[in-house]
């Protein structure tokens, strides 16, 4: 598939979406992005602003296999990854598939599971397989979570470890709208409820296709050390006890190529890497001392970061063109 086929399809699930979806755009856009690049999105706000409704938009965009599962402190390990039991009838262990044999999981408020339950997904996130008493099962393909948290309520939850954070590839926060947008939400939805009218727009195999194509998408040397040196400043700055990952980094880079592809581009540019910086790599960051207002302070640290790292040079472009 060329990458103008996937910007063409990625604008049609886009468009479908922002019949539901009011004044969401670039959300939607980095949304977008993490499925491309075959990974997970965690949409993390205050209770009302769509995390939900914009999840099952995207899932009835996309005709493909779709599981919504309500996290709570008693959902076990097994609701998830499935369970051995004894048929009498046949008189064998027979294996029940658990709400991970999808392709889009919608997990609702993921930090009200328990860590037992919450660790249960790492492998599926990170290796798209599961493994029940000693057999591994492979999931099928594509497999995406998008995970909904609220960060304000602490009662009853549980905070999800840096293990489990480094599996989403983009944390978001919906933000609210302004005002002529709530006033667009209330024309739409307070007489109907237009998620139910979508329907997809987009294959399973094309999402497929879509996915291999972006991987496609050149990356410059000259990039990809300036992500290196963005990453090599988180370390190293004395306001931040945890510093980036590798695996963080192959995530930007990931996230850049599938983001350049949304927006018809064959090429990463150094923009796409700066847009990316703060849903990719502040997620991954841990801050030293309180940790309160982290968000807003890791988004300081970042545009700091941003401008203090030198960006690579037009002579790059005319580089990736050539090649």
């Amino acid at each position: 598939m060329q990458i103008s086929e996937v910007q063409a399809l990625a604008a049609k699930i886009k468009e479908n979406m922002e019949k539901v979806i009011v004044g969401k755009s670039d959300k939607i856009d980095l949304i977008l992005a993490a499925l491309l690049a075959k990974s997970h999105v965690l949409l993390e706000d205050v209770p009302g602003t769509g995390k939900t409704v914009l999840a099952k938009s995207l899932s009835r965009s996309i005709d493909t296999g779709f599981k919504r599962i309500q996290f709570t402190p008693d959902l076990l390990p097994s609701d998830l990854i499935g369970i051995n039991y004894y048929n009498q009838k046949e008189g064998e262990f027979v294996f029940r598939e658990g709400a991970l044999f999808t392709n889009i999981l919608l997990a609702d408020e993921i930090n009200r599971a328990t860590p037992r339950t919450q660790s249960s997904l790492l492998e599926s996130m990170e290796e798209k397989q599961i493994t029940v008493d000693g057999k591994t099962y492979m999931l099928a393909k594509p497999f995406f979570v998008i995970a909904t948290e609220n960060p304000v309520e602490t009662q009853g939850t549980f905070p999800l470890p840096e293990a489990q954070l480094d599996r989403f590839l983009i944390r978001l926060s919906m933000g609210y709208t302004n005002r002529d947008e709530a006033v667009r939400i209330l024309e739409r939805f307070v007489n109907h409820t237009p998620a139910e009218d979508l329907g997809p727009v987009c294959t399973q195999e094309q999402l497929l296709e879509m996915q291999e194509s972006v991987q496609q998408v050149k990356i410059h040397p000259d990039l990809a050390a300036y992500t290196v040196d963005i990453v090599e400043k988180t370390r190293t700055r004395e306001e931040i006890q945890l510093g980036v990952s590798p695996r963080g980094n192959l995530a930007l880079l990931k996230a850049a190529q599938a983001l350049a592809a949304i927006r018809g581009r064959e090429f990463v540019s150094p923009d796409d890497i700066k847009e990316l910086a703060l849903p990719v790599l502040g997620h991954r960051i841990i801050l030293r001392g309180s940790q309160r207002n982290r968000s807003t302070q890791i988004e300081t640290l970042i545009e700091e970061i941003l401008s203090e790292v030198q960006v690579p040079t037009e002579e790059w472009k005319n580089t990736v063109r050539e090649a």
